[in-house]
């Protein structure tokens, strides 16, 4: 192997050295409580090579929170394949994985609600992804919504989304069966009678 090519290979494991450092601390921590001292520091990188990799700070963000949703679409297409034709039932999966992540030990919120709280600016790079973030998750609920044949299902996804944030928000405080009980009982109480048969 030339030495360009084992350079170029090297590259991507300091990237993402420093991208998998910075989202565990920033998600542990906020981004605002932590500097790009300690992601160096914690990474065993070089300063110079996490401004090469991302130009700023924010930058860096804006990648953490895009990985995020990144994971977080990858669960929902996995179990949208498997209940393909079945729309209640993706609905009651959709909700129970969610649920699930939320109860999961180290939980400390959305990150995309948590950026959005952090940042008020609409052109922060980070905001921009967690807006977007929020606008799909309201699509996809929309779209199950018509599968389901709600009469609304744009109004549906709107109450649905905000039962989810509000899900996501609380963690594992909601009441003593959990957030996937939680879930997916309001999200049949949202269902029209007539829409449930």
């Amino acid at each position: 192997m030339k030495k360009g090519e084992q350079a170029r290979g090297a590259a991507p494991d300091t990237r993402e050295r420093i991208l998998r450092t910075a989202s565990e601390l920033f998600y542990r921590e906020g981004t605002r409580a932590v500097g790009v001292d300690l992601i160096v520091e914690r990474a065993g990188v070089a300063k110079t090579s996490l401004y090469r990799h991302f130009g700023t700070k924010d930058d860096l963000i804006e990648a953490f929170l895009l990985l995020e949703d990144e994971d977080f679409w990858q669960h929902w297409d996995a179990v949208a394949e498997q209940h393909k034709s079945a729309p209640r039932e993706e609905l009651d999966a959709q909700l129970q994985w969610i649920g699930e992540r939320i109860a999961r030990p180290g939980y400390r919120g959305c990150p995309q609600i948590n950026i959005a709280a952090e940042y008020a600016d609409d052109n922060h790079p980070a905001r921009k992804v967690a807006v977007a973030h929020k606008r799909e998750l309201r699509r996809r609920l929309e779209e199950l919504g018509r599968a389901i044949r709600v009469d609304e299902p744009e109004t549906f996804a709107l109450r649905l989304g905000t039962v989810i944030d509000g899900a996501l928000s609380s963690g594992r405080a909601l009441h003593a069966e959990g957030p996937v009980r939680f879930l997916q009982e309001l999200a049949h109480i949202l269902i029209p009678k007539k829409a449930r048969k």
